[in-house]
């Protein structure tokens, strides 16, 4: 897992490659995304930037996180719901498990990810670009509320 320095460092870096303002709303956003593990949401992410910057709009929140992903430095987990949400600290696909209860999402490091890609695309002559690999089911959390331990 990259330090969060590091990748708010890569981010900007990227942002000012391109010519890009970095004003201190969307330094905030950068901020939010490079050090969460828990993947937040637009309105997540919202919410917080507002505590420091009260005028800030959902928009412009939306529009930072479009850039982001267009220049590959956050990470898209989308839902049918519509509730997507966000990797700023590991944009590069890696496999997430997720709680079907409180929607916790962790990031597992999984030794046979590179073998199973490598697998898939022998087998289908697929030149593989992106995966997404999820794991949904209960955390140790919900798991221990379920039964009431």
């Amino acid at each position: 897992m990259p330090d969060s320095l590091t990748r708010l460092d890569e981010m900007l870096a990227k942002l000012r490659e391109r010519n890009f303002r970095i004003t201190p709303q969307r330094l905030a956003i950068l901020r939010i995304l490079a050090v969460s593990e828990g993947h937040p949401s637009v309105e997540c992410v919202f919410e917080k930037v507002r505590k420091d910057f009260p005028t800030t709009s959902l928009a412009t929140v939306y529009k930072t996180i479009a850039l982001l992903k267009e220049l590959n430095e956050v990470l898209e987990l989308g839902f049918p719901d519509g509730s997507n949400r966000y990797d700023g600290n590991r944009p590069t696909p890696h496999p997430h498990m997720i709680c079907t209860r409180c929607r916790k999402i962790i990031d597992p490091d999984l030794l046979s990810l590179e073998q199973l890609t490598l697998e898939a695309a022998q087998k289908t002559g697929f030149k593989i670009q992106s995966h997404r690999l999820d794991f949904f089911g209960l955390c140790p959390q919900c798991q221990q509320e379920e039964t009431g331990g």
